[in-house]
């Protein structure tokens, strides 16, 4: 019997290894996804002014040569004016595309100074990338040009300036001793001014360049062509073509940093060492660049420069290196060239190659030197400093120029510098320079005189002719008389020249009187030699009058002689006489005759003050009669309508008294105004010029209440004056052809307005009554703005203004009010006499006047035309 085994059960695992497969199938299929995604690019956009030398698909993106992106699509942008480049660059770019990044495109181009792109003309156009800092961007604007510099470049960048840029461009080579290390890489304007040339040097070469280095221009080939022969300079072939810059350094100074900036100079001779100052001058004539700076006969410098300033003009000069030692602070520079005069020509070779700037070296060695030094038109004296220095003055030019000699005994002593007008353009003015031996000449009483080149003298005797030499007849020559005193001339004092010595002694006589002047409102009918008297005696006479346009007013000077010194230095005051002064009252007529002289020419008086109060010095005036002399009355102006009846001798009045007078009345150009020249009395004037015054005038006024200012009548109308309070002075007034509402009522009055719709009767001057009694007035009237009724300025007495109040009533009380009724009859009410021929108001009141009722300064009450029966009854106690 055939045995059979028992089934084995085995147990299931939990986990196969045939599982492992899927997993790493799945694992190894998203590090697939997830690279092919990282790995698949970054798509950016380039905009460029137009799609020239770019193709989809084979345009490249490279940086230093490694390609990091490709051409993906171009399109139009949407103004038309550009297109639209889609770049897919590299994912290892990411960092670098920023806001800041630049892209360019790269195409083959040649030049003067090489061939750039050189790789693009094999591998075809590229767009250049250089990286930059920012946020990131996806969109970028291509740059037209390439950058200066590229990032990563080893080296050094540094800027030239220069006032222009001449034949350098873009690759023009820099040299250092003849050999290129480093070439212009751009150029831009600053400003309109100045060029701003960028330069790369190379790497093994950036430690040439140093703080203190000297850049020059070796463009080309320059020719110096002088009379000393032909000159040329060129650096190299290079710079020939393509234009080319060299530049020398210090050792031992500190290197260049990127951006710093240098000078470009036009040459080597005015890059390297010397000194460079700047010489400032009124004009830069004769002068240029090229200049040469002289010292005894031998070139120290030349001037590279010159340019117009606010003041003049300004140049640049250097000193070669050599000779820098010969400039101190107080060295001299003047210019000069051939002259040419009556004795021949110095330095005639200077005809043909120019005028020279010479030098003097000076002594302040140790000294700082100055920001700029003054370019002389002549050579500086040496002496000047001990030479003397005069003024002398004429009404006339006596034919001197400047140059012309000065002369003692025929002998030259100085020189005449400089001949102009004086300030005021009254007179000459002569500026003289005596040599230092013969200063000791010229005293307080010394004059000059001019000389003729030829003088002729003709009498019964026979004719005498003198001649001088030529320089006399060309420029004149003035002779110094050196006078009789032992006095020196003190410092800044002008002397006269005189056309004769007659003439120097009649001015010198005029010396010994003494002169004053006087203002007047005008000329005083006074000319040049009227006679000065004190007590009919003459003591002076007029020297000039002269109108003031300023103050619109005459100043005459007058001359008093010396004997009378005593006589004027007391208080004193003057005035005009008049040829007949006539006096008349109830004594009789006093009639008085000036003296011939006086009454043809004019004259004026000379009075003495009492008071002591007048200072001597002080400024003089010109009354117009004695009366206002001895009064020491004040001038003033007032101005009134055309039609204001004012004459001259009007009195100017207050409160009745007299306080000054009118001297003249005359009708201006407006023909709508008149001027009044017055005069206030000194004792008054105080009171009366203060800018607050108020002048009016004051006429007959006959009305039926009698009549004011009756005394004009007979004496004209005059002026009435206010006093003021203000503390400002003034001369020129407006009259006013009345007075003001308020000019006479006192200040503490209760001042008020009444209105009605007429005037009625009302006047200035009625009176307001109070119970009969008198207690106010009305003062003025106008209508109101409106047009439709009249507003009275009127005023109650100060010891009656507590019994009018907010109650009080004002009624019409002028004339006959007649009332009449059929059953009533007729009533005639009528006031007093004088309400009834010049009007009147009357007044009550109600209550009493109380601090709450009183009535404001401003207050405006209706006038009523009838009283009401039970005002008559008002009585309150005040």
């Amino acid at each position: 019997m055939t045995q059979i085994e028992s089934p084995k059960v085995v147990k299931k695992k939990l986990f196969s290894p045939i599982w492992l497969l899927p997993i790493v199938a799945l694992a190894l299929g998203a590090w697939l996804g997830i690279k092919s995604i990282k790995e698949s690019g970054i798509e950016i956009q380039i905009h460029f002014p137009s799609a020239t030398g770019i193709d989809v698909g084979k345009t490249l993106v490279k940086y230093q040569g490694l390609t990091v992106g490709k051409v993906k699509d171009i399109g139009i942008d949407e103004d038309l004016k550009g297109v639209n480049v889609k770049v897919m660059m590299d994912y290892r770019a990411k960092p670098f595309l920023n806001k800041e990044t630049l892209f360019w495109l790269v195409t083959p181009k040649a030049s003067i100074t090489g061939v750039e792109g050189l790789d693009a003309l094999f591998s075809g156009n590229y767009i250049a990338i250089q990286p930059g800092k920012g946020n990131a961007a996806t969109f970028f604007e291509a740059e037209r040009q390439p950058p200066p510099m590229q990032i990563g470049t080893e080296g050094v960048m540094i800027e030239l300036t220069a006032d222009k840029l001449g034949s350098l461009d873009v690759g023009s080579p820099v040299f250092f001793r003849q050999i290129p290390v480093g070439s212009v890489v751009s150029y831009r304007l600053d400003g309109n001014a100045r060029v701003i040339i960028s330069a790369f040097i190379q790497e093994q070469y950036a430690r040439l360049v140093k703080k203190n280095s000297h850049f020059w221009n070796v463009s080309g080939v320059k020719v110096d062509a002088s009379l000393a022969g032909i000159k040329v300079n060129t650096e190299s072939l290079a710079s020939i073509l393509a234009g080319g810059v060299s530049f020398s350094s210090d050792d031992k100074a500190p290197a260049a940093q990127n951006g710093d900036s240098f000078a470009l100079y036009d040459s080597e001779t005015s890059a390297l060492g010397g000194i460079e100052v700047s010489l400032t001058m009124n004009d830069g004539n004769a002068i240029d660049k090229g200049t040469r700076i002289v010292y005894r006969g031998i070139t120290i410098g030349t001037l590279q420069s010159k340019q117009l300033t606010a003041t003049g003009v300004t140049a640049v000069a250097k000193f070669e290196p050599e000779y820098a030692n010969l400039l101190t602070s107080d060295g001299l520079f003047w210019l000069e060239g051939a002259d040419i005069s009556l004795f021949g020509i110095k330095n005639p070779e200077r005809l043909l190659t120019g005028s020279v700037i010479n030098f003097l070296p000076g002594t302040n060695a140790n000294t700082a030197l100055p920001s700029s030094f003054a370019l002389q038109e002549s050579a500086p004296d040496l002496l000047k400093a001990k030479k003397r220095q005069l003024t002398i003055t004429s009404t006339e030019n006596m034919g001197l120029t400047a140059g012309a000699e000065v002369r003692y005994k025929q002998l030259p002593i100085g020189e005449v510098l400089a001949v102009r007008l004086t300030k005021d353009l009254s007179a000459v003015e002569y500026q003289l320079e005596l040599q230092p031996e013969f200063a000791s000449l010229v005293r307080s009483d010394s004059y000059f005189i001019p000389e003729s080149a030829l003088s002729i003298d003709a009498s019964l005797d026979g004719v005498s002719v003198k001649t001088r030499d030529m320089a006399t007849l060309t420029k004149g020559a003035v002779s110094l008389i050196p006078g009789t005193s032992d006095t020196p001339l003190a410092a800044n004092t002008h002397l006269s020249l005189f056309s004769s010595i007659d003439e120097a002694k009649q001015f010198f006589s005029r010396q010994q009187r003494l002169y004053f002047t006087l203002t007047s409102v005008d000329g005083a009918d006074v000319s040049q030699g009227s006679p000065i008297y004190y007590k009919k005696m003459q003591i002076g006479s007029v020297e000039s009058v002269n109108w003031q346009s300023k103050t619109e007013d005459f100043a005459i000077k007058i001359a008093i002689d010396k004997q009378f010194q005593a006589l004027v230095q007391k208080p004193k005051v003057f005035w005009r006489n008049s040829a007949v002064d006539v006096s008349a009252s109830l004594a009789g007529i006093d009639v008085a005759v000036a003296p011939l002289q006086g009454a043809l020419k004019g004259s004026i008086s000379l009075g003495l003050l009492d008071s002591s109060t007048t200072e001597p010095n002080a400024a003089l005036k010109l009354y117009e009669s004695k009366q206002l002399a001895l009064a020491q009355a004040q001038a003033i102006k007032l101005t009134l309508p055309a039609s204001a009846k004012l004459a001259a001798k009007a009195a100017i009045r207050y409160q009745g008294h007299q306080v000054g007078e009118v001297t003249q009345v005359k009708l201006n150009a407006d023909l709508t105004t008149l001027t009044a020249t017055a005069y206030l009395y000194g004792d008054y004037a105080e009171h009366f010029s203060r800018s607050d015054t108020e002048y009016h005038m004051v006429d007959a006024q006959i009305s039926l209440a009698g009549i004011k200012a009756p005394e004009t009548l007979i004496t004209g109308p005059y002026i009435g004056v206010l006093p003021g309070k203000s503390n400002q002075k003034a001369s020129q007034f407006q009259a006013k052809l009345v007075e003001s509402s308020y000019a006479n009522v006192a200040e503490d009055a209760l001042k008020f307005t009444l209105e009605d719709s007429n005037l009625g009767s009302m006047k200035v001057g009625t009176p307001i009554f109070f119970r009969g009694i008198k207690v106010g007035q009305i003062d003025g009237y106008s209508l109101s703005s409106q047009g439709n009724s009249v507003l009275m300025q009127a005023h109650i007495e100060p010891q009656y203004s507590h019994l009018v109040n907010q109650s009080s009533q004002f009624w019409d009380a002028s004339g006959i009010k007649v009332d009449v009724g059929i059953f009533s009859g007729a009533q005639i009410e009528a006031g007093s006499l004088e309400t009834l021929l010049a009007g009147g108001i009357n007044v009550a009141t109600k209550e009493t006047t109380q601090a709450g009722n009183r009535l404001s300064q401003s207050a405006v009450i209706k006038l009523q035309h009838k009283a009401q029966s039970e005002w008559q009854e008002w009585a309150p106690a005040q």
